[in-house]
């Protein structure tokens, strides 16, 4: 018996050194769910001219920097990870690419996508139209937000997909073309996730922050920066656990639900930017996009 066991052993030993003694594979990532349409993310292998491979690609949309990613799913390679505007029109786009001493363009094709009106009523009429006296402070938030949104990082994101940062129902979808007492405004940039006030926000994915602050609309705000141009934006918070240069693990607390800012109740403002483009978070999580329920 005895002897069987140290067999046993040695052959584990022996398999995990030639497991370990092995090249390392493409990274392996968990993708996120493709929908080319307006607010949707592209998801494009990268053809080589030359059929040669000479490292990571550095590839623009629309002169932003758009993230990369080595995987394998049967063919491995380089891809184009691109978020799709929200205000893209349907038609064909292009993103460039260099590897090496290649320039080369790929093209994609974005199709429709109809979002449904959303009309609320704000008592607070200096959140519908601001006073000349805001606008300073406006304009000042808008350039930290821009600044953020442009960050660029160049560490490796590994797996893509995201956790839900708070538990609760989503209570405003992505995209929504939004009205404020009956006057139009932008459409919805991320989704608002109802949950009772001061409910811990979970970081959905490990990431530096690049900003906090309490924002003229988005009230209290946390900015989280996970690599690549991949960024996320947590608005409405009641508290801020978390400052500037922090380094966060997912999973870690940022802050806690509330409703500062332009909001009509505690819940939390969750957007996800790409290539400084504003994308729709579900396509990042696990369940379906008619989920209602984190």
């Amino acid at each position: 018996m005895r002897l069987r066991l140290k067999r046993y052993f040695l052959l584990c030993s022996m398999l995990s050194y030639f497991l370990l003694a092995l090249p390392l594979a493409a990274e392996v990532i968990d993708l996120p769910t493709e929908e080319l349409v307006p607010g949707g993310i592209a998801i494009i292998p990268i053809q080589s001219a030359s059929g040669g491979h000479s490292g990571a690609p550095i590839v623009h949309f629309q002169n932003h920097r758009v993230m990369v990613a080595e995987f394998s799913n049967g063919v491995t390679g380089w891809h184009a990870i691109v978020g799709i505007p929200r205000s893209a029109k349907v038609g064909e786009y292009s993103i460039k690419v260099e590897q090496g001493t290649e320039r080369t363009t790929q093209r994609f094709r974005v199709q429709s996508k109809h979002y449904p009106e959303q009309h609320i009523q704000i008592t607070n009429k200096r959140m519908v139209n601001p006073e000349k006296r805001d606008m300073d402070r406006i304009i000042k938030e808008s350039r930290i937000m821009k600044q953020a949104f442009t960050n660029w990082s160049e560490s490796r994101v590994g797996n893509l997909r995201m956790d839900w940062p708070v538990s609760g129902p989503i209570s405003s979808p992505f995209g929504l073309t939004r009205f404020f007492n009956d006057q139009p405004r932008k459409p919805h940039s991320g989704i608002d996730i109802a949950a009772p006030e001061g409910s811990p926000i979970k970081a959905p994915k490990s990431g530096k922050v690049l900003a906090t602050g309490e924002y003229f609309f988005n009230g209290n705000t946390v900015i989280l920066d996970h690599g690549q141009g991949f960024i996320s934006m947590f608005c409405h918070l009641d508290s801020i656990e978390v400052q500037t240069g922090n380094l966060l693990r997912r999973g870690e607390t940022l802050g806690t639900v509330g409703q500062t800012g332009r909001a009509t109740g505690p819940h939390l403002h969750w957007s996800l930017n790409l290539n400084n483009v504003r994308i729709d978070p579900m396509l990042l999580l696990d369940k379906p996009i008619n989920t209602t329920q984190p």
